[in-house]
């Protein structure tokens, strides 16, 4: 694992860490976090470890807005920012490794490279969504699923039974606006973030385990 920090002429730089696979890596994936975190997450780093021993190189950043800042939430008129700071990493990366480049990341960070995605199809040949926020709790209507037609690559959610951003029922109906192959990796009991502070390492790294296969079978890697 090493320190990745790049600037440019113009913000925003790309800030995180970078888990090397043993071998030359033939494929790499960027991933960030959720609204209320950093790329410090258990389940991020234990992701990133996974991937990585699989073959995947793997940065896990910090989103311009939470290097702008250590703590507090994302403002809306940062998000386009946000996703320019996802793609440059994404392109950083495809500049080191050889094969494809895939994107996600958990709650807000996925929904953030999902648009992205939408964006600009290029940029990932798969999405990774970690409790991917369908809806603000409490206010199922309000679906955050506008851009799920323009998506164009092979998509996991990995869910929480329990997530209270949206049901099983209601993520599944949700994947049916999308066009491409997209699956669900449920976890029976878990909430938004899929794993809870009481969590050990070893149930952290169970978690990882599956998601990794699962997402990894999806897209061919």
């Amino acid at each position: 694992m090493i320190a990745w920090n790049q600037d440019f002429a113009e913000p925003p730089s790309v800030r995180g860490w970078l888990h090397l696979p043993t071998s030359k890596g033939r494929a790499g994936i960027v991933l960030t976090h959720g609204a209320g975190g950093n790329c410090e997450s258990p389940l991020l780093i234990a992701l990133c470890d996974v991937f990585a021993e699989r073959g995947i190189a793997a940065l896990r950043c910090d989103l311009p807005y939470r290097q702008k800042r250590a703590s507090g939430p994302p403002s809306p008129s940062g998000a386009a920012m946000d996703r320019k700071g996802l793609e440059r990493a994404a392109a950083s990366l495809g500049e080191k490794v050889g094969g494809p480049i895939y994107l996600g990341g958990s709650s807000y960070g996925g929904r953030q490279a999902s648009m992205l995605a939408a964006e600009k199809p290029d940029v990932a040949g798969g999405l990774l969504m970690l409790s991917y926020p369908l809806h603000p709790p409490g206010k199922p209507g309000a679906l955050r699923t506008e851009h799920f037609g323009g998506i164009q690559a092979p998509i996991l959610f990995a869910h929480g039974s329990k997530d209270v951003f949206g049901s099983e029922q209601e993520m599944r109906a949700a994947m049916k606006l999308l066009k491409v192959p997209a699956e669900l990796e449920l976890f029976a009991g878990a909430s938004h973030g899929l794993v809870q502070k009481r969590d050990g390492t070893a149930k952290v790294r169970d978690i990882s385990g599956k998601i990794a296969g699962r997402f990894l079978a999806l897209v061919g890697g």
